[in-house]
């Protein structure tokens, strides 16, 4: 039997572990062990078991995961970021759908501290939901768009999937962040537009607000954003600036929140020590995957099956284009039944290859990727923002009226990722500009 069918079989056994509800990190460490044992015998196996792990973790710019991971947390269970909804649903209150379109800035905003489609999803959720509930909005709208705005955590910075991506693919991290902000942006307008329209046309799904604010009401609000914005620019200004490095921005960015929290008063140990332990619980997690993907790279490297698999693709002469379509495809699929980052790290080893011999830019991919696997977030089965937001609404809402109200911002997704695909330069004008 040769290496590259033994390589080959490891991938099929991993997809059938991993169709078996084993974690996706266990299944990539288990047969990527196996694998090595199989072809360079016990003692190799077990050396690279203790060497891999540790060059892979031993990477300075991982250290950013847990402090921006230890940053959203912080933000979140010290509530600073509640005021951005606030501010934003008083000053929106007269236009149609206001408070959807306050919960997709109070969104994006918490996706600048956060990195995590989940969490911002959940703490938007816990707060934008209630609230037009109680305006009559129709629930599929309610829900879908604070499901649909937790994405944007992902692509607005700092993302801790474009993190792992930029370790894997060792492209620049500031680039990948750059041209995931200008995506965000664009997927927010969109999400927006989505609201304006539907509403515009149907005025019932969401009642205007009988709510009068006056001139004082508004300035004081405008006085509850400024902990969060203070945070934002703050990393955004030395991040960009090249005053600090990704894994600086994270720390400054974890010290200022706790500073700011504990000047409000409101980071009591209690919330300390939950946002510690949910730091390391997560960063824990991501690590034994990204592990896990490490391994499974030299197992692919020793056996020949990556390079065999990219070979056959790149040797079908199919354009870039037919490629590029077929790993969207696959993206899309893998999106409805796995996790984000588990999906990624796991088809990383064998995709990279064929993007390189395709001489597509790093960054640009990254991006795409990013974007495909926040779509993957809501698409059903397993859409994990919706049993976010069903967690939170209970049995309110039906997981079926939360499907399909994020179907209408799925519609502006795909129109946000054929506009990215077909003209990478919205991608990759301003990190060149910035990055030159």
């Amino acid at each position: 039997m040769s290496d590259i069918t033994i390589g080959l079989m490891g991938l099929g056994a991993m997809l059938v572990l991993i169709a078996l509800r084993l974690p996706i990190g266990f299944s990539l460490i288990a047969v990527s062990f196996s694998g090595i044992w199989y072809l360079v015998g016990w003692d190799v196996a077990w050396g690279a078991v203790g060497l891999i792990p540790y060059q892979f973790s031993a990477n300075w710019v991982l250290s950013s995961v847990p402090t921006f991971l230890l940053l959203g947390f912080v933000c979140y269970h010290a509530r600073l970021t509640e005021g951005l909804f606030r501010a934003a649903r008083i000053w929106l209150a007269g236009l149609p759908g206001g408070l959807a379109i306050s919960a997709l800035l109070g969104c994006s905003g918490f996706a600048a501290v956060c990195g995590s489609s989940v969490a911002c999803s959940a703490a938007m959720g816990r707060i934008a939901v209630p609230e037009m509930m109680r305006q009559r909005y129709e629930a599929g709208l309610a829900t879908g768009c604070v499901a649909a705005g937790g994405t944007i955590g992902a692509l607005i910075p700092p993302s801790i999937i474009m993190i792992l991506y930029a370790i894997m693919a060792q492209t620049s991290i500031n680039g990948l962040f750059i041209g995931g902000f200008v995506v965000g942006i664009i997927t927010m307008l969109s999400y927006i537009a989505v609201v304006l329209i539907r509403v515009m046309i149907n005025p019932e799904l969401a009642p205007r607000s009988l709510d009068v604010f006056s001139a004082q009401e508004k300035r004081a609000a405008l006085r509850d954003v400024w902990p969060i914005l203070l945070v934002i620019v703050s990393i955004f200004t030395g991040l960009f600036s090249g005053l600090f490095t990704a894994t600086e921005a994270g720390a400054v960015g974890a010290a200022l929140s706790c500073a700011i929290a504990l000047l409000k008063g409101t980071l009591t140990w209690p919330r300390f020590r939950n946002a510690i332990l949910e730091t390391v619980l997560t960063t824990s997690s991501l690590m034994i995957i990204a592990v896990g993907a490490s391994l499974l790279t030299r197992f692919l490297a020793l056996s020949g099956a990556g390079t065999y698999l990219s070979s056959v693709i790149v040797d079908m002469q199919a354009s870039t284009a037919v490629v590029l379509l077929t790993i969207i495809v696959i993206y899309l699929i893998l999106g409805m039944f796995l996790e984000p980052i588990g999906a990624m790290l796991l088809t990383l080893p064998i995709v990279l290859p064929i993007i390189q011999a395709a001489d597509l830019s790093l960054i640009w991919f990254g991006v795409v990727l990013t974007k495909l696997l926040e779509i993957g977030m809501l698409t059903p089965p397993i859409g994990m923002n919706v049993f976010v937001i069903k967690g939170v609404v209970g049995n309110q809402v039906s997981t079926t009226t939360i499907f399909k109200g994020v179907m209408w911002f799925l519609l502006a997704d795909m129109l946000v990722l054929t506009l990215i695909t077909v003209f990478p330069e919205v991608v990759l004008a301003l990190p060149r500009y910035m990055l030159s």
